[in-house]
C-alpha cells in the first residue's frame, strides 16, 4: 500500500511537467520519437531516484536535470540531425527529378504543437522554431545543453556548472561559443518571429489554397525574396523565389485532388498535405512547416514523411 502511495504521489506531483520536459529533449536531440523515449527514461530514473529527492531543489529543476542528463548519455551514440540546408549548396535544376532520397540520414523531425500544452508553446516562443533547433544540431552535445538551460530555461550560471560537474567559468566560455556559433549558422531573422496566430492562419489559408488550386501567381506573391525550400530525406533543397516556384509548379501541375489540412508544428504554421491516388484514395504525403516573415514566406520546409501523421493525430486516409 505504501509503495502504491509514494507512486500516486509521484505521478501526481511530477506529470505536470511531462510535456515541458518533452520540449527540452526536443530541443537537446531534433527528433520528436526520441524525445519521447527520452522523457519516459527521465521518468524512470526519477521514480528510481524519487526517494532520495530531499528538495534540496525546485522538482522542475530536479526533473530538468536528470532529462539534461538523459539526453547526454543518448547523444554520446549520436550524430546530429541536420536539414538539407544544412549539408551543402542549394540545387540549380529545379525542373529534373529528385535524386534517391537519403534514408541513411537521421533527419532532423518537426514537433507537432499537438503533444506540448498551449502554455509550453507560448513560453517556449522562438527557442523551438525549426531554425533553431536545426542550429542547434550544429553544437557539441554539452555545448547545446548550456545554451538551452542558459538561454531557453534561464538556470545561472553556478547551477549549470553543478550539472555538468564542471566551473562557472567553463560554462560561461561554453556559451560564448555557443552562441557565436549560432551566429554563424542560423541568421538572427531565422531564429525569432514575433508571434501572431492571426497573421500565421492568413499566410497559411493562402498557402494552402494557391497550392490546392495549383495558382502560381497567388503562390509567387507569398514567396519572400531569397525564400528557401527544402524537402527531406532529399538533399536537394532550392533558394529565391524563381526556383523554388519553379520546383513548386512542376509538381503541384503534375498532381490533381491535393488536399491541404491545417496543422502546427514548433510553434509554426503547418500544412499536412494529402495526395490522391490512381485509386482515388487520398493518402499522407507530407507535413510542410512554413517560417512566416511578415505576410510572407521565408521557408518551407517539406518532411516527406507519412508516419509523421499520427504525431500530428491525423488520419493516414483522408475520406
Amino acid at each position: 500500500m505504501g509503495a502504491t502511495t509514494d507512486r500516486d504521489e509521484f505521478v501526481r506531483l511530477t506529470d505536470p511537467y511531462r510535456r515541458e520536459l518533452l520540449a527540452h529533449c526536443y530541443r537537446m536531440v531534433g527528433s520528436a520519437d526520441e524525445a519521447e523515449d527520452l522523457v519516459q527514461e527521465t521518468y524512470l530514473r526519477a521514480w528510481r531516484s524519487y526517494d532520495g529527492y530531499e528538495g534540496r531543489a525546485s522538482l522542475r529543476t530536479w526533473l530538468h536535470r536528470i532529462a539534461t542528463n538523459t539526453c547526454l548519455t543518448a547523444l554520446e551514440s549520436r550524430t546530429r540531425r541536420p536539414l538539407p540546408t544544412g549539408l551543402g549548396g542549394p540545387a540549380e535544376a529545379p525542373e529534373e527529378p529528385l535524386r534517391a532520397p537519403a534514408t541513411d540520414v537521421p533527419w532532423l523531425q518537426p514537433l507537432p504543437d499537438a503533444l506540448l500544452d498551449p502554455a509550453t508553446v507560448v513560453a517556449a516562443r522562438g527557442s523551438l522554431r525549426l531554425a533553431l533547433v536545426a542550429a542547434l544540431q550544429h553544437l557539441p552535445a554539452r555545448q547545446r545543453a548550456v545554451l538551452i538551460l542558459r538561454d531557453v530555461l534561464a538556470w545561472r550560471a553556478p547551477e549549470v556548472a553543478a550539472l555538468l560537474d564542471t566551473s562557472t567559468a567553463a560554462v560561461k566560455s561554453s556559451l560564448q561559443r555557443a552562441r557565436a556559433r549560432l551566429d554563424e549558422v542560423a541568421p538572427d531573422e531565422d531564429l525569432v518571429e514575433e508571434p501572431d496566430g492571426a497573421a500565421d492562419r492568413e499566410v497559411l489559408d493562402r498557402y494552402m489554397a494557391a497550392f490546392e488550386n495549383a495558382d502560381m501567381d497567388a503562390l509567387l506573391a507569398l514567396l519572400r525574396d531569397g525564400v528557401e525550400l527544402e524537402m527531406p530525406p532529399h538533399l536537394e533543397w532550392f533558394r529565391g523565389q524563381k526556383d523554388v516556384l519553379r520546383f513548386l509548379e512542376a509538381r503541384a501541375r503534375a498532381k490533381s485532388g491535393l488536399r491541404m489540412v491545417p496543422t502546427r508544428a514548433n510553434g509554426q504554421p503547418a500544412a499536412a498535405m494529402y495526395e490522391r491516388g490512381a485509386d482515388g484514395v487520398l493518402r499522407a504525403h507530407s507535413v510542410q512547416v512554413l517560417t512566416r516573415r511578415g505576410r510572407e514566406i521565408g521557408r518551407i520546409t517539406v518532411f516527406l514523411d507519412p508516419a509523421l501523421f499520427a504525431a500530428f493525430g491525423l488520419p493516414e486516409v483522408l475520406s
